[in-house]
């Protein structure tokens, strides 16, 4: 006797906790839309109300005020919205570089607390709890204060080579734009696909033989060869604008103001105590047999920390390290304490200029939820490819 089927469930049924999912969150989004569209509407009436201006057509004006430092061009005459740009580029460019730095300095400080010398360990331990708990605004002051105060004066810095120090900030040399430059660098971008491919050839052998190929410096040294290769195909263009001391200041060549160094290395000081601990915390939270184990293969304290230790880590060490990095962006927008150009100083002058508060701190907050969002979907991506599929 032939069982009947039972009957499937509607899909779009009210019994569907599938379906009241949605409904619930349609609800709950179409709520905060118009909440935050009441909220808009009554700011906007008050403000009319009271004759102040709105909107973001301040934006075409011209700003009518110069930057000190920035990436890209900038003069007085051109409007505010290249104003933006230039301080979202200041503000991009410390958070890249000291979450680099950061990643660096806080993972030697978190494998050095596990190294068998004891003076390694207390350096790690005493670094670790000496700049986690001094105020990030104190550590960026301390480091401004030294920066403009005990380096040598611009007429008379400090030289290395064709390196110069001084108050007046870092100056070195810089290549003479050519199309040389531009070859090496698509060279490069080919030479980090290539890279890719020799990584996951590397590692399908390793898995298919046991044997292990470089996983960092032949790709490195591919990327190299690409950059090489391009670099050379343009000419090979070798002209340096390199520094050279004046009657009152260096002069040529490319230079960091005091403040960006200020604020890049106080908070990769700052951050990367923090991320110490979240390495250290990760290697520890390996079973401990894992490390017995590499030493019963015969490989060293190196080998078993790299090979075994750090890669099981990983899946520990991604998200609280995210929250880290997200810090160190946000703590940037403390630069207009020291008076770097950032996109919070930018705004600041903007707003007092124009006396478009909302919509300058409207820019303020897309900014870093923009720069928040995008490290947190780079991160998230790297955390599943880190990930240990289980079987």
């Amino acid at each position: 006797m032939n069982t009947p089927v039972p009957a499937s469930r509607q899909r779009w049924s009210w019994r569907s906790q599938a379906f009241r999912g949605v409904i619930y969150q349609i609800i709950a989004v179409a709520a905060i839309v118009f909440v935050i569209s009441v909220l808009t509407h009554n700011t906007l009436a008050n403000m009319e109300a009271r004759g102040i201006q709105s909107g973001f057509d301040f934006l075409g004006d011209p700003a009518g005020f110069d930057i000190g430092e920035s990436i890209i061009p900038f003069e007085s005459q051109q409007p505010y919205w290249q104003a933006f740009i230039v301080g979202l580029l200041n503000t991009l460019r410390v958070a890249i570089l000291g979450i680099i730095l950061t990643t660096i300095l806080g993972t030697l400080l978190g494998v050095g607390s596990f190294s068998r010398n004891i003076l390694v360990r207390a350096v790690c331990t005493s670094y670790v709890e000496f700049f986690r708990n001094v105020p990030v605004l104190i550590q960026l002051l301390l480091w401004y204060f030294l920066l403009t105060h005990l380096l040598p004066d611009s007429w008379d810095p400090w030289k290395w080579g064709v390196f110069f120090l001084s108050k007046g900030g870092f100056t070195f040399p810089e290549p003479v734009w050519a199309t040389g430059h531009l070859t090496g660098l698509l060279g490069g971008i080919a030479g980090i696909a290539a890279a890719v491919w020799t990584r996951r050839r590397a590692r399908a052998h390793f898995e298919a033989t046991g044997e292990p190929r470089s996983m960092f410096w032949v790709p490195l040294a591919v990327v190299f060869l690409g950059a090489l290769i391009g670099w050379a195909l343009g000419g090979a263009p070798m002209e340096m604008n390199a520094p050279h001391k004046g009657e009152f200041a260096v002069e040529g060549g490319a230079a960091v103001t005091p403040e960006f160094l200020a604020i890049t290395l106080g908070l990769t000081v700052y951050t990367a105590s923090f991320v110490a601990e979240v390495v250290r915390a990760g290697i520890q939270s390996v079973h401990q047999g894992q490390g017995e184990a590499a030493a019963a293969l015969g490989l060293s304290k190196s080998q078993s920390m790299r090979l075994i230790l750090l890669p099981q880590a990983l899946r520990v060490i991604i998200p609280p390290a995210t929250n880290q990095f997200l810090n160190l962006t946000k703590n940037s927008s403390l630069a207009v304490a020291i008076g770097y150009p950032d996109i919070v100083s930018i705004t600041n002058t903007s707003l007092n200029q124009t006396g478009r508060a909302v919509e300058c701190i409207a820019v303020v907050m897309l900014v870093y939820l923009s720069t928040s969002l995008a490290t947190s979907a780079l991160m998230n991506w790297y955390n599943k490819r880190a990930a240990i599929l289980e079987r």
